[in-house]
């Protein structure tokens, strides 16, 4: 019965310390993330499972060209998906579908391959203060972002999209793409 009891002992043990583990790790490096909507497509499709690396900006800055989950802005208790299209102190400026970066370093038009459909009826020019990101999805057509709500502040930032689940034939990767 001794050996019964310590059996069942170190199974609960080893249970807790499983759940403690999944909670840790959930709670402060990664979170799911369920994609809603066609705002990213290609790139990343309604019904798509991600995992969110909450833990990388702690450590360096957001890079133009990830893709991020973040609170949004004006309902904090919503999150969004979108790319990093603009940087702190830089000036975003759209015109005929290109979007170009002007920051110490000149201007540079983005080469966006990742781009489903460039949005040609929206002009903007939007300068980013400190702490302020330009995002926009990849589906330029039907995304709802920076281009109508304006910047996302650092501190609405949850973390970078690091690898999709779900669906399994699609499961892979990502890093940042170099412009």
């Amino acid at each position: 019965m001794k050996k019964f009891l310590w059996s069942l002992f170190e199974m609960f043990e080893t249970l807790v310390i499983a759940i403690v583990a999944v909670l840790l790790v959930r709670s402060f490096v990664t979170q799911p993330f369920l994609v809603s909507g066609s705002s990213m497509e290609p790139t990343f499709n309604d019904g798509n499972y991600l995992l969110v690396d909450e833990l990388s900006y702690d450590f360096r800055v957001p890079e133009r060209g990830e893709v991020i989950v973040f609170k949004y802005p004006s309902d904090p208790s919503s999150y969004f998906i979108k790319r990093i299209v603009g940087l702190p102190g830089e000036t975003v400026v759209i015109r005929d579908g290109k979007v170009s970066v002007r920051n110490t370093g000149g201007t540079e038009v983005l080469n966006e391959p990742y781009v489903l459909q460039s949005d040609t009826t929206s002009n903007v020019e939007r300068t980013l203060g400190n702490g302020e990101y330009f995002v926009m999805g990849d589906n330029r057509n039907f995304s709802f972002d920076s281009r109508s709500w304006g910047p996302v502040p650092a501190k609405n930032i949850v973390g970078v999209v690091r690898f999709r689940l779900w669906p399994l034939q699609s499961a892979m990767a990502f890093s940042t793409p170099h412009y």
